[in-house]
């Protein structure tokens, strides 16, 4: 588990992942604890390839504000550097490996 805590670090983490996933959180957010073990375990075990990465929106609102995360938990994915969807607030855990799963499978295999 990566914390990201300064700008140039989350671009360098995106830049240099050819997946990647970044995950917005806030520490009084029920559903962003939560989900955030079901989202590691998830990614650990089907998308060996995709880097997960942490932002604590409440400790580093311009990082959420640069991306424009204004809701927690928002889990946003980039493949080879370029967002390719977003979950926000109510994420099913199945909805969002199916939406991974297409890019991750195109890119990947």
């Amino acid at each position: 588990m990566k914390i990201i805590k300064e700008k140039s670090e989350l671009q360098n983490s995106i830049q240099n992942s050819e997946a990647i996933a970044v995950y917005f959180y806030n520490d009084a957010c029920a559903p962003c604890v939560t989900l955030r073990p079901k989202i590691e375990e998830l990614i650990t075990e089907n998308f060996q390839k995709m880097n997960l990465v942490f932002v604590n929106s409440a400790q580093f609102p311009e990082l959420s504000s640069e991306y424009s995360v204004f809701s927690s938990p928002t889990i946003i994915v980039f493949f080879e550097g370029k967002e390719n969807f977003r979950v926000s607030k109510y994420v099913s855990v199945g909805e969002f490996r199916d939406k991974i799963e297409r890019y991750y499978n195109l890119l990947f295999s």
